[in-house]
């Protein structure tokens, strides 16, 4: 079997951002003779193995590159462990499991980001999580030092520009938006993405599955978009966006849209909202009876759903993460908004309420 000594110094050495001569100057080598290593003329003489593991902190056979199928498997077998968690919404139980992965793998960057992603749902004021205030300071210096080393060193682009976009997030989050804006303005544009460009060199064959799949992110980030209008416009501006998002949806899904979901349960609930801050009482009730209708069919979907559209192709809904990281229903969920929110208040004084109400036990 070859060894890759020389591909893990110099992987490991360029995540470092250390050249040659440095890392020679530490070992007391020349800088040719680090060339040769990493090139794969030769190999480091035995006595210096240790050492070179030691300075890079990993272990000998991860130096010499013959433990990578074990490493796969073990971190494909923690990342299973964390998925099962989040889906039963034990947060706590996904961070420690996390912390396993690190504590055995301590470089490896998958399972720091996953640490970092965990650790950053504990904190999430949407879910219902009584001491998420609590969790953003406790676990906000670790969620920094973690995106921080990621954005640094992290080989891998894709895994990179997740975590560099949550270290910002988590800067807004605790009040240091200047911080969080200027890391935002480190990750690229969407003008010059990968999924916008590459379609010149794909082959034939490739270039319809790669289209729809550059459609899909862009439909995505539209709906995104709209949601995020829909927040901060006045109501009657606000529902004339609702109107569109569910047009949107109903010519990209070939008139094919999911009810029974989270998302179709909430624009439902905001109509409701929308209208109740114009005085339209009626109508909004109308909203809030097929939002519950909406969450009651969310709580009885399969897990998956195949769909198909011209401009999609085929693909397959699933149950996200963030949803399982609630522990409550879906009407749970928005039984709970609707009795809380000042917001629904004119709707609570009406008979027709309690009937919907019925409708979420």
């Amino acid at each position: 079997m070859k060894l890759k000594v020389g591909e893990t110094i110099k992987k490991l050495r360029k995540e470092r951002e250390i050249t040659q001569e440095e890392f020679a100057e530490v070992l007391g080598v020349s800088c040719q003779s680090v060339s040769r290593w990493e090139n794969g003329t030769c190999y480091p003489d035995m006595e210096l193995i240790p050492t070179i593991a030691g300075f890079f902190a990993v272990s000998v056979d991860k130096l010499l590159g013959v433990d990578e199928e074990m490493e796969k498997k073990a971190v494909d077998a923690y990342m299973k462990r964390i998925k099962e968690a989040l889906n039963r919404a034990a947060l706590e139980e996904s961070i420690q499991i996390a912390r396993e992965g690190v504590a055995e793998f301590p470089n490896n960057y998958t399972l720091l980001n996953e640490l970092m992603y965990t650790m950053f749902l504990i904190t999430s004021s949407d879910a219902d999580i009584p001491n998420w205030k609590e969790n953003q300071e406790k676990y906000d210096g670790e969620i920094v030092a973690l995106g921080e080393r990621i954005m640094k060193y992290c080989p891998d682009v894709e895994l990179r520009t997740e975590a560099t976009a949550r270290l910002a997030f988590q800067h807004c989050e605790m009040g240091r938006k200047a911080i969080g804006r200027s890391i935002y303005e480190t990750i690229p544009t969407m003008v010059w993405c990968r999924e916008r460009s590459i379609w010149w060199a794909l082959e034939e064959k490739e270039k319809v599955p790669y289209t729809r799949k550059y459609m899909q992110h862009a439909y995505e980030h539209m709906m995104d978009a709209c949601d995020r209008l829909v927040h901060i416009l006045p109501a009657e501006d606000a529902l004339a966006v609702l109107d569109k998002y569910e047009a949107l949806e109903c010519l990209v899904e070939d008139n094919h849209q999911l009810f029974g979901t989270w998302a179709n349960a909430d624009n439902h609930s905001l109509r409701a909202k929308f209208l109740l801050e114009l005085g339209r009482v009626d109508e909004a009730l109308e909203q809030l009876r097929t939002a519950a209708e909406a969450a009651v069919a969310s709580d009885n979907s399969p897990e998956e759903v195949k769909l198909n559209s011209v401009l999609l192709g085929e693909r397959t809904f699933r149950r996200c993460e963030e949803e399982a990281v609630d522990s409550r229903t879906d009407r749970q969920y928005f039984r709970d908004r609707w009795l809380t929110e000042d917001a629904y208040a004119p709707a609570r004084k009406r008979e027709e309420f309690k009937e919907i109400l019925e409708l979420l036990k």
